[in-house]
């Protein structure tokens, strides 16, 4: 396909696609499609998945890929309005009901002492999205910037069996929430926030985004696997990502994970799902090895972003 024919093809998807590839591709906000989200397709089934009570599945984060936790983390993607009522009111549920006592959310019954910093970055990416009122969010932020770890990033075994290393899925969760919360114009803590973003931005690009910077060997093959969508895990596509939606400048660092998503692009230009995240869901968006139209969607906008010709890839020479 020529790239004509892949927006075509992408826009042949979920409404969610449809906008965001208008808005990040095309370059024109269509409100039109973002309203159409909740009323159609993935957003109107994971909105009619939502019980009386306010959440999905038994309660905050049980069952694991279809409790309210992550299904709010799904419509946060599928960038939903932000102004969604129910959304707005479960997520207030959760702050009014799931606080643990060092200020974060707690994931059950048994957790009510600390809550877990993976989940504290995820949560503040969509309740910053939401646009949940900064004086709540304060105590989720204050929990997150207490568990910065000396080299930058974020690990969530900390408040567990103990960490002494950053981890990369840590990490890449906490900057999604820390960066949605930026984009709120929130004042609370802004320079303390600020500095953390910055350093775990560098902790990821001290590792080419999937490299030991002791060995230089690769962390975990999983790391290389596109799968979509990525829950609390890491993986190349995810980190870049986050580097587009930051609109963080180009950095050489990131060129090996380029080649990577270079190589794993199929004749017809299009990506593949290459694995899912096992465990019980409330619908499969895409089936893989096939085609994904999200994560063909991710990748056309980074290389967008990074400036890189889609169909033969090239790069500026300052930037080699």
């Amino acid at each position: 396909m020529n790239p004509q024919h892949i927006i075509n093809w992408l826009l042949k998807g979920d409404v969610s696609i449809q906008y965001q590839v208008w808005r990040d591709l095309l370059g024109e906000e269509r409100k039109d499609l973002q309203q159409r989200i909740a009323l159609e397709g993935w957003g109107k089934q994971f909105l009619d998945k939502r019980n009386p009570k306010g959440h999905w599945g038994d309660r905050f984060y049980q069952p694991k890929w279809t409790s309210t936790h992550y299904t709010l983390l799904d419509l946060r993607n599928l960038n939903l309005s932000p102004e969604n009522p129910k959304v707005k009111e479960s997520i207030e549920l959760i702050l009014d009901t799931c606080k643990a006592q060092d200020g974060g959310i707690r994931l059950g019954p048994s957790t009510e002492h600390l809550s877990d910093v993976c989940v504290n970055g995820m949560f503040l990416n969509y309740a910053s999205y939401f646009k949940t009122n900064e004086q709540r969010l304060k105590p989720v932020l204050d929990a997150i910037l207490n568990e910065k770890m000396p080299d930058g990033g974020f690990n969530c075994r900390t408040t567990r069996s103990g960490a002494t290393h950053s981890s990369l899925h840590s990490t890449i969760s906490v900057l999604e929430g820390l960066d949605g919360f930026l984009k709120c114009g929130h004042t609370y803590r802004r320079k303390d926030l600020i500095e953390a973003k910055k350093t775990a931005e560098e902790f990821i690009l001290l590792h080419q985004l999937f490299l030991s910077d002791r060995t230089g060997e690769i962390i975990k093959k999983e790391f290389l696997k596109l799968r979509y969508p990525s829950r609390w895990k890491f993986d190349i596509l995810r980190a870049m990502d986050y580097f587009h939606n930051a609109k963080c400048a180009w950095d050489g660092r990131v060129l090996p994970a380029i080649h990577i998503l270079q190589k794993k692009r199929n004749k017809d230009g299009t990506w593949n799902v290459q694995a899912a995240h096992p465990g019980q869901v409330h619908f499969t968006m895409e089936k893989t090895g096939k085609p994904s139209r999200w994560n063909t969607l991710r990748a056309l906008r980074v290389f967008k972003h990074f400036e890189i010709n889609e169909l033969t890839p090239t790069y500026k020479k300052e930037n080699i």
